[in-house]
C-alpha cells in the first residue's frame, strides 16, 4: 500500500554503536518536523550544528549536525533531511521516538528509493544499481553497480525506446494519415528499423549472462573420482581447511562450498563427492548432488590423480568443455592429453602448478562475468523483457499488415518500458504530431 503523503524516517547508517549515526527523513511534513525538533530549518544543503529537543518537554536529546534538502532537488524528490547524531543506541532511540511523536513513521524497506522512482528521480535499473552497490563485495561488482546506478543501462534502453517510438510513430502516421503528404515508404522504414533494433538487442542477449554472473558470482564445481585430491585442491585454493581430507574414499558426502574472489569476480568453489558406484545410500545421495551441482555450475574442474587412469566421468566432463586438472603430479607425470584436452598439471601437496591453475580460473571468471565497461543486463527480469521485445520486433518485421506491424511495435515498446519502469504513449503522439505537422 502506498503512503506517499506520509513523512518517513530511518537509520541510514549501520546498526550497533558508532561515532556517528545518520537518520534520514523524507516527505511533505519533513520541514515541520525539523523545525520542531531542531529549532528551525538550516540553510539548504549546509550542515548546521543544532540541539535536538523532545517535543513537549523540550529536553535536549543530542547535539547533532542537521542538513536540509528541499524538494525537488533531493534523493527522493521530496523534502528531505539528515540528522547526524552521536551513534549510541539510546540517542538513536530517543530521537526516533521524538520523530514518531511529531508525526513521522519508520520507513518500510526500500521506501526512500521507491519514492525516488515514483518521483522520477531515477528509473528501476538505477534503483537496482543502488541496491547492488550496497551489496557489492568486489571491485568488479562495485564498478558494475555504479555504472548501473549512474544510468548506463537506462541510457542504452532509453536509446532503444526512442528509436522504437519513432518507428511506431512513422507506422501510425502511415496508417492514420495516408491521404496527407507523407513519405510513401514509412511502413518499409518501420520494418527495416525493427529488424535493425532486434539485431542489436539480440547481441546484448547473447552475452552469456555475464552481468548476472558478476552480480551473483560464478560457481565452479570440482568433480572427479574419489581420492583425486579434490578436497585438498579446494583447501589450497581457499587458503584454509574448508573440507575434510582423508585417504579413505567417500569422505566427502555432501557439497562443500567456499567463497573467494578471482580477478575481482566473486567465485564459489564447490567440492563434491567422488564419482563412483557406491553401495552406501548416503554416499549415493552425495554423488547425485555432485552431478546436479556440476550440471548447474558455470564451470567444472574435472580432477583426476596423475598416478591413476582418468575415470569415465572425468573423460565425459573433459569432452564437455571442463577444465581438466591432473593432481598429484608429485607422484607421477601428467598425461599429455585427456579427451583431446591438455590437463593442467598440479600438486595440492607441493604447490606445483597451482599458480597456473589460479590464473586459468581468473581468466575463466573474467570470461564468464565480463567485468568490462559496457552496460550489462544484471537481472533475469531484464533478460526476460528484452527477449520479449526482440520477439515482438521479429513479429513487426514479418507482419503482413500495417496494423499488425504497429501493434507489434507497441508491444515491443511496452516490453522495453518494463525494464526501466517507464511506459507511456504521450511521447509517441508528440512525435506523430510534431514531425509531420498533421492538420495544420
Amino acid at each position: 500500500m502506498e503512503h506517499r503523503q506520509d513523512t518517513i524516517f530511518a537509520l541510514a547508517s549501520g546498526g550497533g554503536r558508532g561515532a556517528i549515526a545518520v537518520v534520514r527523513l523524507s516527505g511533505p511534513g519533513c520541514g515541520d518536523v525539523l523545525r520542531r525538533v531542531a529549532g528551525g530549518l538550516p540553510q539548504a544543503r549546509q550542515a548546521s550544528l543544532r540541539r535536538l529537543r523532545a517535543p513537549g518537554s523540550g529536553e535536549v536529546l543530542d547535539q547533532a549536525l542537521v542538513l536540509w534538502f528541499p524538494a525537488p532537488a533531493s534523493y527522493t524528490g521530496e523534502d528531505c533531511a539528515e540528522l547526524h547524531l552521536h551513534g549510541g543506541p539510546a540517542v538513536i532511540a530517543a530521537v526516533s521516538e521524538a520523530l514518531a511523536v511529531l508525526g513521522a513513521r519508520p520507513a518500510e524497506p526500500g521506501e526512500f528509493t521507491r519514492r525516488a522512482f515514483l518521483n522520477n528521480r531515477m528509473d528501476l535499473t538505477a534503483a537496482e544499481g543502488i541496491a547492488d552497490l550496497i551489496a557489492a563485495e568486489t571491485e568488479a561488482q562495485r564498478r558494475q553497480a555504479l555504472r548501473q546506478a549512474d544510468g548506463a543501462l537506462a541510457r542504452l534502453l532509453e536509446g532503444w525506446a526512442a528509436r522504437l517510438m519513432r518507428l511506431l510513430a512513422h507506422q501510425e502516421a502511415a496508417i492514420e494519415f495516408a491521404d496527407d503528404d507523407l513519405p510513401s515508404d514509412l511502413g518499409d522504414r518501420a520494418r527495416a528499423g525493427a529488424a535493425a533494433l532486434k539485431a542489436e538487442i539480440a547481441t546484448h542477449l547473447a552475452d552469456g549472462g555475464q552481468g548476472e554472473r558478476l552480480r551473483e558470482g560464478v560457481v565452479v564445481a570440482i568433480l572427479g573420482a574419489p581420492n583425486a585430491g579434490k578436497s585438498s585442491l579446494l583447501n589450497t585454493l581457499a587458503g584454509r581447511e574448508a573440507a575434510i581430507v582423508s585417504a579413505r574414499a567417500g569422505t566427502t558426502r555432501d557439497v562443500v562450498e567456499v567463497r573467494l574472489v578471482l580477478a575481482g569476480v566473486p567465485v564459489t568453489l564447490a567440492d563434491t563427492a567422488g564419482l563412483r558406484d557406491a553401495g552406501d545410500e548416503i554416499e549415493q545421495e552425495g554423488i547425485r548432488r555432485a552431478r546436479r551441482r556440476a550440471g548447474e555450475a558455470d564451470l567444472v574442474l574435472a580432477v583426476f590423480a596423475a598416478n591413476e587412469a582418468p575415470d569415465a566421468a572425468t573423460l565425459e566432463w573433459a569432452a564437455r568443455g571442463a577444465v581438466v586438472v591432473a593432481n598429484k603430479v608429485d607422484l607421477a607425470l601428467a598425461p599429455a592429453g585427456i579427451a583431446g584436452v591438455a590437463p593442467l598439471a598440479v600438486s595440492a601437496l607441493t604447490g606445483e602448478g597451482l599458480q597456473a591453475l589460479r590464473e586459468r580460473l581468473e581468466a575463466e571468471a573474467r570470461r564468464l562475468a565480463g567485468a568490462g565497461d559496457a552496460a550489462m543486463l544484471t537481472r533475469p527480469r531484464h533478460r526476460a523483457a528484452l527477449t520479449e521485445a526482440a520477439a515482438w520486433l521479429a513479429e513487426a518485421e514479418a507482419a503482413p499488415l500495417p496494423e499488425l506491424v504497429s501493434e507489434a511495435l507497441r508491444a515491443a515498446l511496452r516490453a522495453l518500458g518494463r525494464v526501466t519502469g517507464r511506459v507511456g504513449v504521450e511521447d509517441v503522439l508528440d512525435i506523430v504530431f510534431g514531425e509531420f505537422c498533421i492538420g495544420k
